[in-house]
């Protein structure tokens, strides 16, 4: 799914006060700490798909060649939008996808969240619950 002129807030049952920035655990980068590198190094210079492409390259080692075949061969099954990024679920972090459909992060509680939370220009999607709510009828 390709966004554009839209905002996915936090997860509305993330606990974090503020923004966290992700770090790697025993001494390898996790998902989250590379999209948030891949994001807040390069703002609005990537869409969700570059992003997602690069993470997996980055996580899994993989060499920078043929990367067209890698990229077709990547896409080629269905990926999770960013509405369920661990950066929204966990982390304290909105992000943004400009009229182009490239993306960039703000922290929770800044003074620009605010203004594209309540922005009427965007449209705003919470990111996607962390737990299952169990229905009881």
């Amino acid at each position: 799914m390709c966004y554009a002129n839209t905002f996915i807030t936090i997860s509305e049952d993330s606990t974090v006060i503020s923004a966290i920035v992700p770090t790697p655990k025993h001494n390898k980068p996790t998902i989250a700490s590379i999209e948030y590198d891949l994001i807040y190094r390069n703002p609005y210079e990537y869409t969700q798909e570059d992003v997602q492409f690069l993470t997996y390259l980055i996580k899994n080692q993989i060499e920078m060649n043929n990367l067209e075949e890698k990229r077709s061969e990547f896409f080629s099954k269905s990926k999770a939008c960013f509405r369920a990024s661990p950066l929204v679920k966990n982390y304290g972090w909105g992000i943004h996808y400009n009229e182009a459909g490239k993306i960039a992060i703000y922290e929770k509680g800044s003074e620009h969240y605010k203004q594209l939370e309540n922005s009427s220009q965007l449209k705003i999607l919470k990111g996607m619950r962390t737990k299952k709510t169990v229905r009881v009828d």
